[in-house]
């Protein structure tokens, strides 16, 4: 069964995707805050991965998607790109994620404390509160200095990143977990406690307001320009895992989650390779930590709980741990059921309440129940696909092919001297 459902995506004709594309846009565009609508049009991205056709056309389609599509029809309704943004902000942690745990194996319960030192990095000089420490009432900075943050925030977050990894080189399993867990709750607390004897972060009162960015004079205070903005991070955080993956240290983080003891005698450094694990993960989540703060204007360490970590572990896993396409949906799907859907269908029970149709207590509130939710998926997703809603795909070689290639004839090292060839 599995097999023809997966044979049947893989069919998907392409005029049944463009069909689908000009229906879910057309009620978007006509219909206010539709859910179905925006559910359908984010969709058709996954229709467009599975469309028969070839690599440059479904890249042309989902482009189109992305880049026309959704801010034509969608850009005018702040609620439509304010959910858009969100999902891009989870997809583009998942993927940094994705990194740790899924190519390197290494279970990371405190990913959220890189996202937030991106996020505190910006934010600190973006307003008033760096006048507390440095002299000169300098601060806050424009936001013509958000773009430069974004590389100061991937270099802060990176060096947390190795921070991390140093001390838990020696542990891995459920003592990875529990350290990695323990760093992230760490460093909320350092930022909860930072006003003193110095104010650095402001301690629980948080800071605000944390500057917009600023490009040619254009305030980019909007969702739609977040948008674009966390569209092009996630083109380049896509672009990156993709060179990871099949590169030399891609290859050396999966040959150490598959086996550190094998990977380490067949010369493979699990020191190099482990902190290069943490310090790219970490990287990526600085990048989006910085817009994060530039989008909300407003953080404090509540912003960065534990809860967060666990919620983009789930991404990562329900979408297939080492899967691009799979983190992405993931992450699409999990965001899109905690910011719209369940909130959505709540307001829904409750205009009915209102209306008398029926008496719905305040316990059984769909909103209250995100983390039963995602405990009941994540147990569907291991009964019925343990490896993820699209799992992770190795790259094979043609060994007739190779067999028959001019290399495997070619007499090389001993041989040639034996042989007597060049």
């Amino acid at each position: 069964m599995a097999n023809k459902l997966k044979f049947s995506l893989k069919e998907i004709p392409l005029l049944f995707t463009v069909l689908w594309v000009v229906v879910f846009a057309s009620a978007l565009y006509f219909l206010d805050k539709s859910v179905i609508a925006f559910v359908g049009i984010l969709f058709s991205i996954i229709l467009v991965y599975y469309t028969k056709a070839s690599k440059a056309v479904r890249m042309l389609v989902g482009a189109i998607i992305l880049l026309v599509i959704i801010p034509l029809v969608a850009g005018d309704n702040r609620y439509y790109m304010e959910v858009a943004s969100q999902v891009g902000i989870y997809v583009a942690m998942a993927l940094g994620l994705n990194i740790v745990v899924g190519f390197a194996g290494l279970l990371d319960l405190g990913y959220v404390a890189f996202f937030a030192s991106g996020a505190y990095a910006y934010a600190i000089f973006a307003t008033a509160q760096a006048n507390e420490f440095i002299p000169g009432h300098l601060f806050p900075l424009t936001g013509n200095w958000f773009w430069p943050f974004l590389i100061v925030g991937l270099i802060v977050a990176a060096i947390f990143g190795i921070l991390l990894g140093l001390p838990v080189l020696r542990v891995k399993g459920d003592y990875l977990a529990i350290v990695t867990l323990g760093f992230g709750e760490i460093i909320r607390i350092i930022f909860n406690n930072l006003d003193k004897p110095i104010n650095i972060t402001n301690g629980p009162q948080g800071l605000t307001p944390i500057a917009t960015p600023e490009l040619f004079g254009i305030k980019m205070s909007t969702p739609f320009y977040f948008y674009f903005i966390i569209l092009v991070v996630i083109a380049f955080i896509v672009l990156a895992n993709i060179r990871f993956e099949h590169s030399r240290l891609g290859r050396a983080w999966i040959a150490v989650r598959e086996d550190e003891l094998a990977a380490q005698s067949m010369g493979i450094s699990l020191l190099h390779t482990k902190l290069a694990a943490f310090a790219t993960g970490a990287s990526f989540a600085g990048v989006v930590g910085v817009i994060f703060a530039a989008k909300q204007t407003f953080i404090d360490p509540t912003s960065f709980t534990l809860m967060e970590s666990f919620g983009i572990l789930v991404m990562v896993i329900l979408g297939g741990s080492g899967s691009i396409p799979g983190v992405i949906l993931g992450a699409a799907f999990v965001t899109v059921l905690q910011v719209q859907l369940l909130k959505e269908f709540s307001n829904f029970l409750h205009s009915m309440q209102s209306s008398g149709l029926i008496n719905l207590p305040t316990q059984l509130d769909p909103s209250k129940f995100q983390r039963l939710i995602f405990g009941l998926l994540l147990i569907l997703v291991a009964l019925f696909r343990p490896h993820g809603l699209i799992p992770a795909k190795r790259k094979k070689d043609d060994i007739n092919a190779i067999k028959n290639s001019g290399y495997a004839t070619e007499k090389t090292g001993i041989l040639s001297k034996l042989t007597g060839s060049k």
